[in-house]
């Protein structure tokens, strides 16, 4: 029974599956006509005739058959998916995102919304709504493009806007830093929103929150990265 329905659930939806719906109508009619009427010679013909369908069906649909066998043989229902149904992004993906950009030094600034809205910022630059994926925030931050400069908001784990003007701090400790770090600092000064940071001169990655700023660099970097981004998506 469950090999079964694993297989109606994978063909649900396709031509193979509509094929398996009509092959299977077909053989319960003529098994009930035979039945019923109680025709030896045409039982035995109808036998034949089943398996020629049924081997006419596996010719013509093999390529969604082929799909289907190499997803069971490759256990894709057991994959963590990268996006929730409503298109949210897995806190793995923004990680391995934000590894990226720093592994080609593109200087990037991206603000996780929590508890308070940042939609007042958000007006501040041009609205996206779109689902996260690695390609595009890579295509947004490199120069000389339009949306390079300025952050990137998260909201619900979706790209809610690019190009947004933060506020700047004005802590002295961070005289000698970039205006992405006093930027990231300064909104997370007036929000509880963690902001991430990637140095496009080292590609160090940074995390702003409650108006502080941590650093990473090296092999430290990636298991903060996570650790981070985690906490930053937390409901």
């Amino acid at each position: 029974y469950l090999v079964i329905y694993a297989i109606l659930r994978g063909a649900k939806g396709s031509r193979f599956g509509q094929a398996l719906m009509g092959f299977g109508l077909l053989a319960a009619l003529l098994i009930a006509f035979t039945y019923f009427v109680h025709f030896e010679v045409l039982a035995r013909i109808v036998q034949f005739l089943l398996v020629y369908i049924a081997v006419s069906t596996v010719v013509i649909f093999q390529p969604e058959i082929r799909r289907m066998l190499a997803a069971f043989g490759a256990f894709g229902y057991l994959d963590k998916a990268k996006h929730a149904p409503d298109g949210a992004a897995t806190p793995e993906l923004v990680a391995e995102t934000a590894l990226a950009l720093a592994n080609r030094k593109l200087g990037a600034l991206i603000a996780f919304e929590r508890g308070i809205s940042l939609r007042g910022y958000e007006t501040t630059g041009v609205r996206l709504d779109a689902v996260f994926s690695g390609e595009l925030v890579t295509s947004l931050f490199p120069p000389p493009l339009p949306l390079h400069d300025g952050g990137v908001i998260l909201q619900h784990a979706r790209l809610a806007a690019a190009h947004c003007i933060f506020p700047v701090s004005n802590n002295p400790e961070l005289i000698a830093s970039g205006m992405r770090h006093r930027a990231a600092v300064g909104l997370s000064e007036e929000t509880d929103a963690i902001v991430l940071v990637v140095s496009e001169e080292t590609g160090d990655i940074s995390f702003a929150h409650n108006g502080r700023l941590f650093r990473y660099s090296g092999e430290a970097r990636a298991e903060a990265v996570h650790r981070w981004v985690k906490r930053a998506m937390q409901d």
